[in-house]
């Protein structure tokens, strides 16, 4: 690749790649307390009906008269008698509140303060007949992620990586600490959504310049490293909800962050590759000149020129004029169906995975526990699924992780609810085999989609998984139907989606498709459900002139390879 030889005459991975790298990842290490952040300060701490003003709360009798009792001798949340019931046998069983009426709770309710002394269901009260307001929340951070996707996505295309991002570090300080300040449950919601959208452009846009600055042979380290961050984040993101239990005070810590990581991100230098798409070969320049300057290669930077890179970009410049739109996607029957078959991966794994660690008290294990070792699992994990990714194939190593995850999840809903070790231990296992499945469907799906159409993919892979993501949080109010009916639904998606994968075919150690007729050359005969591609089709329009392009510098090559 022209441009690869080019990063490597600069410098390689040099000072200025070690040191952007760090800086670019380092804000990634708040993403996981933004996306999970509401396990904490939306938590519901244990409550019951407030009694009527007048009584005495200090003396448990005359609490004890108001409050009556569920099959398994606890406090109803939602239901308080219209009128003291004395003396009452508090039995195991239905009968002890077959005496008195009962009604919701008219004059609010009291918490439990000792573990959460502040979160938004307390301050707003949304328990029973609005519990489903806390899950909205959630589902409305994540419109906000998808929203952010699709249009700082499109505008750093535009505007270019730096510009957006630096934006990106602005909204999300701002709208996080907004959000601290939100005087009630709208306004919440409104600024949650708009950290959603910055949060996802960060996460775009860090990824896509940190890749554009690094040789082909580092990439992987490089993806490797920001999973890596992430998973980091969940211990730092247990520690500091444990420190900091006040939800206000607790949005404000990782929100205020962000206005160092805004000042600093004005010192990042633009990439080189997305000025030369552009057509911008002069700042193309500039960037290559200075990154040289910065790794000590001051003397080969000052070998480029102008001509230098139009010679040596020509290709991928004709390439990048040549780029399919996204409804190729649904036109070609080729790449539809990998379409198809992938939005159904990311779907499921962002759906399950979210079903998960959005559900942290639901495995009656301390929340600041289980949130470390939901984060101390991703570490072996995304190990074995490198090692499995590379040994036997991107196929069985998705379709393995995205199978055993359904099967601990589904397992997880037939086990009693008092097997507490248990049902962690099979979440944990779910969780990292979710985890290694999304390390695994990057790779993946960037292998199966030919280059001219390869970002684009990707970038319907990463909506598709927002919209896992939105609907998770809303499956979870099933339980009010059947307690365990969120954990099938959880699991029967991944179990689904592993199908789809025995569809599609192996990519290990096969050349990257370039077109849409390579892809269809190489995976016709195997590909399960794909019309009859053994017959060649006629180049279109757009591949004939690609293809007359390509003539002559193919031939150029040979000329400069006999000199």
């Amino acid at each position: 690749m022209a441009f690869n030889d080019l990063l490597q005459q600069v410098g390689g991975v040099g000072r200025f790649q070690q040191l952007q790298v760090t800086l670019v990842v380092l804000p990634l290490l708040l993403m996981a307390s933004h996306n999970t952040l509401q396990n904490y300060t939306a938590a519901i701490p244990t409550h019951h009906c407030r009694p009527p003003e007048g009584t005495n709360l200090s003396r448990d009798p005359e609490l004890e008269a108001w409050l009556p009792r569920n099959r398994q001798g606890q406090r109803e949340s939602c239901l308080r008698f219209t009128s003291p019931q004395w003396g009452l046998p508090w039995a195991n069983d239905s009968e002890a509140n077959s005496t008195g009426t009962t009604e919701p709770c008219p004059d609010g309710w009291i918490y439990d303060n000792s573990t959460f002394p502040s979160t938004i269901v307390t301050e707003w009260d949304l328990v029973c007949p609005h519990r489903a307001l806390r899950q909205l929340a959630q589902s409305l951070y994540m419109v906000g992620v998808l929203l952010g996707a699709t249009v700082f996505g499109y505008l750093a295309d535009r505007l270019g990586r730096r510009k957006v991002l630096i934006l990106n570090y602005l909204q999300t300080a701002v709208s996080g600490t907004c959000t601290a300040f939100a005087p009630n449950f709208s306004l919440y919601c409104f600024f949650r959504l708009l950290s959603g959208m910055s949060v996802a452009g960060i996460t775009i846009n860090c990824m896509t310049l940190n890749v554009e600055w690094m040789p082909i042979h580092t990439r992987a380290c490089v993806g490797t490293l920001v999973g890596y961050t992430y998973s980091l984040g969940q211990f730092l993101l247990a520690g500091v909800a444990y420190a900091v239990p006040q939800w206000r005070h607790l949005q404000l810590t990782v929100s205020v962050p962000f206005f160092a990581f805004f000042i600093y991100s004005w010192l990042f230098i633009e990439s080189a590759r997305w000025y030369a798409t552009s057509g911008r070969l002069d700042r193309t320049l500039k960037a290559l000149q200075k990154v040289a300057r910065i790794n000590k290669k001051s003397e080969e930077g000052a070998k480029l020129s102008m001509e230098v890179l139009q010679a040596s970009l020509h290709k991928e410049l004709t390439l990048s004029q040549n780029q399919a739109s996204a409804m190729m996607l649904i036109r070609c029957p080729t790449l539809r169906r990998l379409f198809l078959c992938l939005s159904m991966l990311w779907f499921a794994i962002s759906f399950a995975y979210y079903g998960l660690v959005m559900d942290l008290q639901g495995f009656g294990v301390n929340i600041y526990l289980i949130q470390m070792i939901f984060g101390a699992v991703d570490l072996p994990a995304k190990l074995i699924s490198f090692l499995v990714i590379n040994s036997l194939g991107r196929k069985p190593a998705q379709l393995a992780s995205l199978l055993l995850a359904g099967i601990c999840i589904l397992v997880n809903g037939v086990i009693p609810r008092d097997q507490t070790i248990v049902r962690t231990s099979l979440a944990v296992l779910g969780k990292g085999c979710l985890a290694s499945s999304f390390n695994c469907i990057f790779l993946y799906t960037g292998e199966l989609y030919p280059t001219m159409i390869r970002q684009t993919g990707l970038g319907m892979g990463s909506t598709m998984a927002r919209v896992g993501s939105i609907v998770s949080p809303l499956v979870s109010m099933t339980s009010e139907l059947y307690p365990s009916l969120p954990l099938f639904i959880y699991g029967t998606i991944p179990v689904i989606a592993s199908i789809f994968t025995a569809l599609l075919p192996e990519t290990r150690g096969q050349p990257l498709p370039d077109t849409v007729q390579e892809l269809e050359n190489r995976w016709a005969p195997n590909f399960p459900f794909s019309c009859p591609f053994s017959r060649r089709k006629k180049p279109n329009r757009q591949e004939q002139e690609q293809q007359k392009q390509m003539v002559p510098l193919q031939a150029a090559v040979r000329d400069k390879n006999k000199i």
